[in-house]
């Protein structure tokens, strides 16, 4: 794996310089963000907590990889300043929680507990009243008249073909001519 930068820009504001690199990895597969930071950091002498990479990616059919990475002045700047979801693609902070922030559960207000409570109801009961449920829900489906399926238009009841009602139109008036109407006309 051979790196080498093709820009280097010096942020002052920021507190970082910002770097455009190129990783020609021809008997390799893509390198890995953690190995990429690894040598750029021994290539511009500065400890790998202070580099972070921003982007990466390799060309199609190509053994040639782009990216871009910045080198901050302290570790503290670089976590301040860097995006979150870039801070855990470089390892450098963990991945949150899926449903993201979890707030504190309230409690569930406790009842005190009741002497008196009457006692269950024994499973020996259970068995005799099911068989009443089946036959009461019988009862129910045959007092329910089954419904038919809808038809998709208007009077096709019986699933036949929808046939668009014609309407003629008024005949269309000569040149010249008034068409005759009845309505409203003087």
């Amino acid at each position: 794996m051979e790196i080498k930068i093709l820009d280097d820009r010096p942020n002052p504001l920021l507190k970082r310089h910002e770097y455009r690199f190129q990783v020609d990895h021809a008997t390799a597969a893509t390198p890995s963000r953690d190995a990429v930071r690894s040598e750029l950091s021994k290539l511009v002498h500065a400890p790998k907590d202070r580099v972070i990479i921003e982007r990466m990616g390799a060309r199609y059919g190509t053994a040639v990889t782009q990216g871009d990475a910045m080198v901050y002045e302290t570790a503290e700047v670089a976590r301040s300043t860097t995006r979150e979801h870039i801070l855990v693609r470089n390892g450098l902070k963990e991945k949150p929680a899926a449903g993201g922030p979890v707030a504190p559960k309230a409690e569930a207000p406790t009842e005190p507990a009741k002497a008196e409570s009457p006692p269950a109801e024994s499973p020996a009961k259970a068995p005799a009243s099911a068989p009443a449920a089946p036959a009461e829900a019988k009862a129910e489906a045959k007092a329910e008249p089954k419904s038919e399926p809808k038809a998709a238009h208007k009077g096709d009841a019986k699933g036949e073909p929808h046939k668009s009602e014609h309407k003629p139109k008024a005949p269309k008036a000569d040149k010249g001519e008034k068409p005759a109407s009845t309505e409203g006309g003087t």
